[in-house]
């Protein structure tokens, strides 16, 4: 996150904008189990593109996380390509382009706010001064202000994850990897980093893959939201979300369009919930 981050990054030209940054072609992933072999993803394609929010959606157990983690390079594929800007994924190995948010918090507890969300500054030897800058920043954008001397144990479930959101995008990710960041949350903290996260991609608009169950959150907060299949994880369709930005997280539920599309896409995903029962 640049230290002019409340002014937004600026603007994208067209042709930048339509550039491929995440490509998937033909994923497949096979774990061995004590059992035998299990697919858990079959033959997945799809693309994003440059300032995209991408959510991926399905029932539990369809291969969303696994997927995520291939993306990361923290899990070897069994067939197929990834790549990020033309380059071929590498399991094992970092890219310093990409972000990534885990399902839990990963706050470090012996830290104090800002010494955790100045982690990757202070490993990476940014200089003191300016990395407490962009620390400031970094807790004035997420709400923290106040709290920046406070250990982890004194903070709210909600407040520890913007900690641990912010201490990842002050690394300036160009492509940010979430995994069901918000789904140990309640419903009214859950909405209150919705917001959160809104703020920060209407200024940022880093090229965002998102997994979740949620198809509310889904809504809330894609472009576009790609609909797994029960397992093994197939893709079932692709939906844009165009409903306007910058977006409320609370009123935006309570509109006609999101209501319609809502019920669309959960026809589709409530197949795939039957299909999960079933077995």
């Amino acid at each position: 996150m640049s230290a002019t981050a409340g002014q937004g990054r600026p603007a994208v030209p067209e042709s930048a904008a339509s550039r491929t940054r995440i490509s998937v072609e033909g994923l497949d992933k096979l774990f061995k189990t004590a059992d035998g072999e299990l697919l858990a993803v079959d033959n997945v394609s799809f693309e994003v593109k440059q300032g995209e929010f991408v959510a991926l959606l399905g029932p539990s157990g369809c291969g969303k996380s696994t997927i995520l983690n291939m993306v990361a390079g923290l899990l070897p594929k069994t067939k197929g390509a990834i790549r990020i800007d033309g380059d071929d994924v590498v399991h094992g190995k970092i890219n310093p382009k990409v972000g990534y948010v885990f399902q839990r918090d990963t706050v470090f507890p012996w830290r104090t706010v800002e010494a955790n969300i100045g982690y990757g500054l202070e490993i990476a030897g940014m200089a003191k001064a300016e990395r407490a800058a962009k620390v400031k920043r970094a807790i004035e954008l997420a709400g923290l202000a106040g709290f920046d001397k406070n250990f982890p144990r004194m903070l709210s479930g909600g407040m520890r994850q913007r900690v641990a959101l912010m201490r990842t995008l002050i690394m300036e990710p160009e492509v940010l990897l979430m995994d069901e960041p918000f789904g140990a949350l309640d419903t009214h903290t859950k909405l209150e980093m919705h917001k959160t996260l809104l703020e920060i991609w209407e200024r940022e608009r880093q090229t965002v893959l998102f997994v979740t169950h949620d198809l509310g959150e889904a809504l809330t907060l894609s472009s576009r939201i790609i609909l797994l299949s029960a397992r093994p994880g197939r893709l079932k369709e692709d939906f844009a979300v165009t409903f306007a930005r910058p977006r409320d997280a609370v009123s935006l539920r309570e509109t006609a369009e999101f209501g319609e599309l809502y019920s669309h896409i959960w026809h589709s995903l409530g197949e795939e919930f039957r299909r999960t029962k079933a077995e």
